[in-house]
């Protein structure tokens, strides 16, 4: 089997041309390979409410002489994908736990190096430029990508308003919530594989309402590269059932800290809004901590009651 052009290889090749229903069973098939692979063209017919012959010409589409062969490939593919902790084991076996550490750490290193060499400068300037002018920016990010787009998000709502973070639960779901977006928007995707299929759509009708589109992903050959316009590299190897997250990361906090510096004031008035409301309203209640003090620990009743009897 060629892993240079699997079945979602080509699947990721062919996406944007593919017809409607074409799109349906691929969207399935991506975000449910495990359960796909095992489906007679029947069932996976069925189950995206599509015919057995759309599915037999979606192999064919493929460049499969029919839909055993397609099937009997997406098998492979998803075997090679249940054999990660296999490859792990290999690799890392006989390792001791502290090299495991050092060379975990090194290959992530790695990653943000060659992140460096190749993000497109331009590219990180057009996107600060249409965070700051959008009147609206969405944001997604499925699976292992969901606490990045948590974390653009956190930090672009000290920045600007209007910044919304799309849930994910079902594609009907997505959506709904960008029913309004249009060209004075904006809606940044983020996927590294295995490729969201949800987020991919979610970026192909923000497209079709002409709305700015960014794509975090990691490759030029990313299928979330069809769809925009400007697109953020940052290198996201398995390294081994465990997607890194670091370069993508840093690359985020790069965006932020430049949007920071673009708009200083905003940062600073918000973060003074925030600092009177948690004043007024006692938000914090010593929920945080920057330093230990022992008055940190007699805050609460039960802790100064103690330390009244310590005392005496």
């Amino acid at each position: 089997m060629d892993f240079r052009y699997d079945t979602m290889s080509r699947i990721n090749e062919k996406f944007g041309k593919m017809s409607k229903g074409h799109k349906k069973i691929a969207t399935f098939i991506m975000d449910h390979y495990e359960q796909a692979a095992f489906m007679t063209a029947a069932k996976l017919g069925e189950t995206v409410g599509t015919s057995e012959s759309t599915v037999v010409r979606f192999a064919y589409n493929l460049g499969y002489e029919g839909y055993p062969e397609f099937q009997q490939d997406l098998a492979e593919w998803v075997k090679s994908k249940l054999n990660s902790v296999q490859k792990i084991g290999a690799k890392y076996g006989k390792s001791t736990q502290s090299e495991i550490l050092t060379s975990v750490l090194n290959a992530d290193m790695e990653k943000i190096s060659d992140t460096i060499e190749h993000v497109d400068p331009q590219a990180f300037e057009t996107a600060v430029e249409t965070i700051l002018n959008a009147k609206n920016i969405y944001i997604i990010g499925i699976r292992s990508c969901d606490p990045l787009a948590r974390f653009l998000h956190f930090y672009l709502n000290m920045i600007r308003r209007n910044v919304h973070l799309i849930s994910t639960t079902s594609t009907s779901e997505i959506f709904e919530q960008m029913l309004h977006i249009d060209s004075k928007d904006a809606v940044i995707g983020i996927s590294f594989p295995r490729y969201s299929m949800r987020t991919l759509k979610a970026m192909e009708f923000a497209n079709d309402r002409n709305a700015k589109v960014i794509t975090i992903t990691d490759t030029i050959h990313s299928p979330m590269c069809l769809y925009s316009s400007c697109n953020l590299m940052a290198r996201s190897d398995m390294v081994s059932i465990v997607d890194s997250l670091v370069a993508p990361l840093s690359l985020i906090n790069a965006l932020v800290v430049a949007l920071c510096l673009k708009r200083p004031d905003d940062v600073k008035k918000h973060l003074e809004s925030l600092e009177n409301v948690w004043e007024n309203y006692q938000v914090y209640l010593k929920d945080e901590i920057n330093f230990l003090d022992e008055d940190t620990f007699l805050s609460t009743p039960l802790q100064r009651e103690k330390g009244k009897k310590k005392d005496e």
